[in-house]
């Protein structure tokens, strides 16, 4: 149970740095430069996803000996491809029903974060972590 909470505690350091990034950049792409808060999620998620597989798979995740790093790979963005469906559905739910502004994107933005966080979490300790 202790690696598990370990494991866990990483995981939220990893992606707490992975949503100031993420964040950071939806901001300033919706914020500063105009552009539209969806596109602009979609963008940043992206950007935030490198560092992530990087942090993870380093710091959180245990490699599979069974598993190439390729495949390893091909199924962390398959996993964070349906992560970044989530998060642009609820992005754009959101700002249908709030609007664009500032506190709106904010408010979707943290609600939409904190569910992805549980699939990825979830997702990726099934299929990519050796678990030892």
């Amino acid at each position: 149970m202790r690696k598990l909470i370990d494991q866990v505690l990483k995981f939220g350091v990893v992606g707490f740095l992975a949503f100031g990034i993420d964040y950071g950049l939806l901001m300033l792409l919706s914020q500063v430069v105009g552009m539209d808060p969806v596109i602009s999620a979609g963008i940043s998620f992206c950007v935030s996803l490198v560092f992530n597989y990087l942090a993870s798979m380093r710091f959180v995740f245990k490699h599979r000996e069974d598993m190439s790093r390729s495949r390893e790979f091909i199924i962390f963005l398959i996993l964070s491809a349906i992560g970044l469906g989530i998060n642009e559905l609820i992005m754009w739910l959101g700002v249908q029903f709030l609007g664009n502004n500032a506190f709106a994107v904010t408010a979707t933005k943290v609600f939409a974060t904190a569910v992805v966080m549980v699939w990825n979490f979830v997702s990726r300790k099934r299929w990519l972590d050796a678990g030892e």
